[in-house]
């Protein structure tokens, strides 16, 4: 059986949504934790095929202590070079940890709605399915890491995207279900009035023109970011016949 996905949420009721079927339909099971309500975080990546840390109302500049527990915890897979994805929230988080800003833009716009975005070079490398409008529910941006790699960009936000070795970083939300853009839409009405925000019945609209796209690039994507890092370890260990050589060179040293 597949290690588990870890998924870190950080309301009471968030749920893994779509990405979280996508993964148990690769035959992943999910470990879904709350840090924010005192679920602990593994010190290792070892009993874990990768991690997921999803977005969420509060800013990963906030003093919240569960804020700066996570985002100094990303460092575990990053050093492990386990696959790490943050989703909005969760990619913001992962800006920080790599020394990027999270920033307010400079307008006070916001994207709330969907959104065009452009795949790079580097992103089309990647995949060749990117959406051309994704789902989008956020305040804030973030710089580009030293040493990541733009994979997507956008006008508001022009970071959409990013990869840092095995850690991926989404400013969208590929997981959201009509049932939770339901939710969303009507828990977060004030966000609706923000400035570049969609009007409500838009989302919807807009849902049934572009959602089919996300779900086919969100199948290849989780497909590529979870068993391509395996396949990449395997890759990189040492066969058996070497690794016994190696044992017995290192072994004459003694």
């Amino acid at each position: 059986m597949k290690k588990p996905v870890l998924c870190i949420v950080h309301q009471e009721h968030s749920i893994p949504g779509r990405v979280g079927h996508a993964l148990q339909q690769l035959g992943y099971p999910l470990d879904i934790r709350r840090p924010r309500f005192g679920d602990p975080l593994p010190a290792t990546m070892d009993e874990h095929s990768g991690a997921i840390v999803f977005g969420g109302p509060m800013s990963a500049n906030d003093s919240d202590g569960f804020v700066r527990r996570e985002i100094d915890w990303m460092a575990v897979p990053i050093a492990e070079d386990k696959p790490l994805l943050g989703i909005c929230l969760g990619a913001q988080m992962l800006a920080r940890q790599l020394g990027a800003k999270v920033f307010c833009h400079a307008q006070g716009h916001v994207e709330v709605g969907y959104y065009a975005i452009r795949p790079t070079e580097a992103g089309r490398a990647l995949s060749p399915l990117w959406p051309r409008h994704v789902y989008q529910w956020h305040r804030e941006g973030f710089d580009l890491a030293d040493g990541a790699e733009l994979l997507a960009e956008g006008e508001c936000f022009p970071v959409q995207a990013f990869r840092y070795g095995s850690a991926f970083a989404l400013q969208f939300h590929p997981e959201v279900t009509q049932a939770m853009m339901c939710r969303w839409t009507v828990r977060g009405a004030a966000r609706l009035e923000l400035p570049n925000a969609r009007p409500r019945e838009q989302h919807f609209a807009d849902r049934a023109a572009y959602d089919y796209p996300v779900r086919q690039w969100l199948a290849e994507f989780l497909d590529h970011w979870v068993a391509g890092a395996a396949k990449t370890a395997r890759a990189r260990a040492p066969s058996p016949r070497t690794a016994a050589g190696q044992s017995e060179a290192a072994a004459s040293l003694l």
